[in-house]
């Protein structure tokens, strides 16, 4: 083979390295909004990459500068900043009254969405389904006569009323509360996605490894997907690192 030709394959070599090298970079691109992280690390190592490109950063765009809040006060390297910020968020919660349409949309986005990690509710509110099944239990308790009608009136649930009484979740129905009142032209889906953001904030462990595994099983992933119940349970049996920031 002469000079001309060598120097020419050894062109083609290194280009065909460049582009390869550029496509495990991709593979390793972050994960979006809208798209799936695909890495080839494995272990800790892949979890702590997965662990950096979900965890969300810097301040909220919408209503961040307004309320003088970030997704970085939320960390277990600062809690006493994050108990605060969660305080702050969860104050919204017993401030904020919502009525009419308002009410409806929150019933919505709330019901979606839980404090598995804390407790075993459904969701962070209750819904009218569980209104309608306590009611039916009162009245039959009210027949059997283990209660009287007067009695009955403390027992009963209204939807939309807290289902779950950890801090956290006083912080996410208050900032869905916040964010329907304060920013209404918010469609649903944005607002579930900001409280699942902060849900991931506040159980980082737990909400790596479910990420992980929808991503194993080729679900494209969303905040939604990732922190509300659609996909609810299914890390369970994984080695999560459990654990949580801010007080329960």
């Amino acid at each position: 083979m002469d000079q001309e030709k060598k120097q020419k394959l050894a062109i083609v070599i290194l280009v065909l390295a460049i582009l390869i090298l550029g496509l495990n970079s991709l593979n390793l691109s972050t994960l979006s909004k809208t798209g799936v992280v695909r890495t080839s690390q494995t272990g800790a190592a892949a979890n702590l990459q997965l662990s950096s490109n979900i965890i969300p950063t810097g301040v909220p765009e919408i209503y961040g500068a307004e309320l003088g809040i970030s997704y970085d006060d939320v960390s277990a390297n600062n809690p006493s900043l994050a108990d605060k910020t969660i305080s702050f968020l969860g104050n919204f919660d017993r401030t904020i009254t919502l009525t009419g349409n308002d009410m409806k949309r929150y019933i919505d986005i709330a019901s979606q969405i839980s404090c598995e990690y804390c407790c075993g509710a459904e969701s962070i509110i209750f819904t009218q389904d569980n209104a309608n099944s306590m009611d039916e239990k009162i009245q039959a308790a009210i027949q059997a006569g283990q209660i009287s009608a007067a009695d009955a009136e403390k027992y009963r649930i209204k939807a939309g009323g807290a289902a779950c009484s950890c801090a956290h979740s006083f912080a996410m129905r208050g900032l869905a509360k916040y964010l329907l009142v304060k920013h209404p032209k918010m469609s649903n889906d944005e607002i579930l996605t900001e409280l699942a953001k902060w849900k991931t904030l506040f159980f980082p462990g737990q909400m790596t490894a479910k990420a992980a595994l929808l991503q194993q099983q080729g679900i494209e992933f969303s905040y939604i997907s990732l922190g509300s119940n659609k996909y609810r349970g299914i890390e369970q049996g994984s080695s999560a690192d459990g654990g949580m920031v801010g007080g329960c």
